[in-house]
C-alpha cells in the first residue's frame, strides 16, 4: 500500500498541511498511522468532509441551561 506525508496531502485536497495533521489528531482521515513523529495517510485516504457548521447559525444554549 502507498502512503503519502502531511504534505503531500495537503496538496491533494488543497488545504494546508497543518489542517491535515489537526484531522489526524482527531481520527478524522480514516487509515492514518503515526510513523515516529510524523502521519502517513493512505493514498486512496477521502479528504474528510468539513465539519463546520452549515447553516449559517450558532445555536448558543441559554445561560441557565448551561449552568453558569
Amino acid at each position: 500500500m502507498k502512503y503519502l506525508s502531511t504534505f503531500e496531502a495537503a496538496e491533494k485536497w488543497g488545504i494546508s498541511h497543518r489542517r491535515v495533521n489537526v484531522l489526524c489528531n482527531e481520527g478524522r482521515i480514516t487509515g492514518a498511522q503515526r510513523a515516529g513523529s510524523r502521519w502517513i495517510i493512505p493514498a486512496d485516504a477521502e479528504k474528510p468532509a468539513d465539519a463546520r457548521i452549515q447553516s449559517g447559525k450558532y445555536i448558543k444554549k441559554p445561560t441557565e441551561e448551561r449552568g453558569t
